[in-house]
C-alpha cells in the first residue's frame, strides 16, 4: 500500500492572449498650415486617436508641393547621430527651401525632375512603391508640437500626442495628383503610385487621396465635401483641384476604400457622384476642440484682442493691390481710445469665423450688415475672423469704407482662448455659407455660450438643427429680417436666450467623448480588431 502523500499541482490556465494592437497611420498633411477647418479637424483627430488602446497611432508626413527630405528606413539601421540628422533634414524640408547654396539647389531640381518621372512610370505601368520612412518625436518635441498641434489641441494633451512617432512620404502631394491626372488624360483612368504600407493595417487619408496601399492595407478617405466638383466656380486654382479631386476619388472608390464623411449631406454627395460606394460610406461629424466651452463675461479682453490680431494691410500675391484692412490713427492714444470705445463693454458686433473666399458668402453679410446700420443700429460693429484666401477683390474693396469708418475689424491669427471670447460676446455669429461639408463656427459658436444665425443649406439644417436660426443666403433682406428678429425686435432677447440655451445643449453631441467612440467602433470593424476594453 502507498503511504506516500500525493500532491496535486493545480495548474493556472494560461494567461488570455493580448488583443492584437492594429497599426493605424494618419494622413497629417492637413496640419502642417492653417488654424481651422480641416487643418483644426486632423489635429483634434489625431489627439482624440492617440487614446485608443487597440491602435499603434503614426502620423504620415507629407508636403503639397515639396519633398519631404530625411527619415529612415528603419529604426535601427544607423548610429543615433546620423539619425538625428537626417531627422533635422526633414525638418529643414518642412519649414523651407532645401537648399544651402545654388550647386545644392540644381542638383534638388534634376532630383526632383527624375522623381516626377518615377512617379509617372509607377502610375502608369502600376509597378514599383514608395517608401515610408521613419520620423522619431521625441527629439523634435518642440517642432511636432509647434508646427503640428500648438493651433488645435490644448496643452493638456500635449504629452498624449508627442508619444507618437511619424512617416515620410517623401513625394509631394501634388506630384502624385499630376501623374494620375495625366495618365487619365490619355486612357479615360487614373491610377496612382502605391505607397509603400507594409505592417500597416490602416491608412486615413484626408481628401481623397492620390495613390495606392500595399495588400493588407486597408485606406480609408475622410472625406470632407465634394465641393471641388460640384462647386467648382468657388474653389481656387480650379482646373486642378477639380481633376485631382473627381480623377483621386474615382480611383479610391474602384480601390475599395472606404469612406468617413465629417456629415450625413456630404455623404449624400459621394454617393451622387459613386453611388458604388454606399456599403463603405459612413457619417461621422467632426469633434469640438475641448477649449471652447461655456464661460463668465470678458468683456475687457475685446479691445486687446481685436488689436492684436487684426489685419494692417493685405499685398495681393501678385503685389498688384495693397489693401489698408485697418484704420489709421494719428496717435497711440487716439488708437486706444477708439478701440475702447467701440468695443467696450455696451458694444454689439457681429462676428464671422471663415476663410474669405466665394462660397462663404461674406458679401451677403457686409450687405445686411450696411442695412442694419442704416435702418436701425448706426454702432453695430462686424468683426470678421479667417485668411484671406482667393478671389477676394471685390470683398476687400466693399470693406475698405466701413474699416475706415471704424464699424469693420478684419481680425487672422486668433487663438482658440481669443476667439472663445469672441465668440461668447457676439450678438450673434453669422455662418452664411452657400456650401459645406461641415462648418465648425456655428457649433463653436454654441459651444462658448454664443448665439448662431445660419443660410438654409442642407448641410446647416443637419449639424445645427433647431439650435439655429436662418435665412436665404440668396437674399439679403432674408438675412436681415433674421438680424432683425435677434438682436431688435421686441422679443429678441428671448429668442436669443432660447438659441443660446438649445445651443449649448446641442453642441454637446459634436465632444470628443461622444464622436471617438464612433471612430474607434469604424477603425476596429475596419481593421478587425478586439473592440475597446
Amino acid at each position: 500500500m502507498n503511504t506516500s502523500l500525493e500532491v496535486v499541482q493545480e495548474v493556472a490556465p494560461a494567461p488570455e492572449a493580448s488583443p492584437r494592437r492594429a497599426s493605424l497611420l494618419l494622413d497629417m498633411r492637413p496640419a502642417l498650415d492653417g488654424f481651422y477647418g480641416i487643418p483644426q479637424e486632423t489635429r483634434l483627430l489625431f489627439s482624440s486617436l492617440s487614446t485608443l488602446e487597440r491602435f499603434d497611432l503614426a502620423g504620415l508626413l507629407q508636403m503639397s508641393v515639396r519633398r519631404v527630405r530625411g527619415g529612415v528606413r528603419t529604426r535601427h539601421s544607423l548610429s543615433m547621430a546620423l539619425r538625428l540628422h537626417r531627422f533635422s533634414k526633414t525638418i529643414v524640408s518642412l519649414k523651407s527651401a532645401n537648399s544651402s547654396d545654388w550647386i545644392e539647389a540644381v542638383g534638388l531640381w534634376v532630383s526632383d525632375m527624375l522623381h516626377r518621372w518615377r512617379l509617372r512610370w509607377a502610375s502608369w505601368s502600376g509597378l514599383g512603391t514608395l517608401p515610408l520612412l521613419h520620423f522619431e518625436t521625441t527629439f523634435f518635441q518642440d517642432f511636432v508640437w509647434q508646427q503640428m498641434f500648438a493651433r488645435s489641441v490644448p496643452a493638456t494633451e500635449r504629452a498624449l500626442v508627442l508619444r507618437h512617432d511619424h512617416r515620410i512620404c517623401s513625394s509631394p502631394w501634388r506630384f502624385m495628383h499630376m501623374a494620375g491626372i495625366e495618365r487619365a488624360r490619355i486612357l479615360g483612368r487614373a491610377r496612382y503610385p502605391r505607397l509603400e504600407t507594409g505592417g500597416i493595417d490602416v491608412f486615413v487619408a484626408q481628401t481623397p487621396y492620390p495613390g495606392r496601399v500595399s495588400p493588407g492595407t486597408a485606406l480609408v478617405i475622410h472625406y470632407h465635401d465634394a465641393i471641388p466638383v460640384l462647386m467648382p466656380h468657388t474653389i481656387s486654382d480650379r482646373a486642378f483641384h477639380e481633376a485631382s479631386h473627381f480623377n483621386a476619388l474615382a480611383a479610391n472608390v474602384r480601390d475599395g476604400a472606404w469612406f468617413v464623411c465629417v456629415s450625413e449631406a456630404t455623404r449624400r454627395e459621394l454617393l451622387t457622384l459613386f453611388p458604388e460606394a454606399h456599403a463603405r460610406a459612413v457619417t461621422i461629424h467632426n469633434m469640438l476642440p475641448t477649449h471652447y466651452y461655456p464661460s463668465a463675461a470678458e468683456p475687457g479682453r475685446l479691445p486687446g484682442i481685436v488689436r492684436r490680431h487684426l489685419y494692417d494691410e493685405f499685398i495681393s500675391k501678385d503685389r498688384k493691390r495693397k489693401w489698408q484692412l485697418a484704420r489709421k490713427f494719428n496717435s497711440e492714444s487716439e488708437k486706444s481710445a477708439f478701440y475702447s470705445n467701440a468695443l467696450g463693454a455696451q458694444a454689439r458686433f457681429l462676428l464671422m469665423v471663415s476663410t474669405l473666399e466665394p462660397r462663404k458668402n461674406h458679401m451677403r453679410l457686409l450687405e445686411a450688415w450696411q442695412a442694419l446700420r442704416d435702418s436701425f443700429d448706426p454702432n453695430l460693429k462686424l468683426v470678421l475672423v479667417g485668411h484671406i484666401g482667393w478671389d477676394y477683390q471685390d470683398t476687400l474693396d466693399a470693406c475698405l469704407p466701413a474699416v475706415e469708418q471704424g464699424g469693420l475689424f478684419m481680425l487672422h491669427g486668433v487663438p482658440a482662448d481669443a476667439l472663445r471670447v469672441l465668440f461668447r460676446h457676439a450678438i450673434v455669429t453669422v455662418c452664411p455659407s452657400i456650401g459645406e461639408g461641415f462648418d465648425f463656427a456655428g457649433v463653436e459658436a454654441m459651444r462658448c455660450g454664443g448665439v448662431t444665425a445660419a443660410s438654409d443649406i442642407p448641410v446647416h439644417r443637419e449639424v445645427y438643427a433647431d439650435a439655429s436660426a436662418y435665412f436665404d443666403p440668396y437674399d439679403t433682406s432674408s438675412l436681415v429680417q433674421v438680424l432683425h428678429d435677434l438682436i431688435y425686435a421686441g422679443e429678441a432677447e428671448i429668442r436669443r436666450e432660447a438659441l443660446r440655451t438649445t445651443g449649448l445643449k446641442h453642441s454637446e453631441r459634436y465632444l470628443p467623448g461622444k464622436i471617438l467612440p464612433q471612430w474607434s467602433e469604424f477603425l476596429q470593424r475596419v481593421a478587425r480588431v478586439a473592440p475597446e476594453g
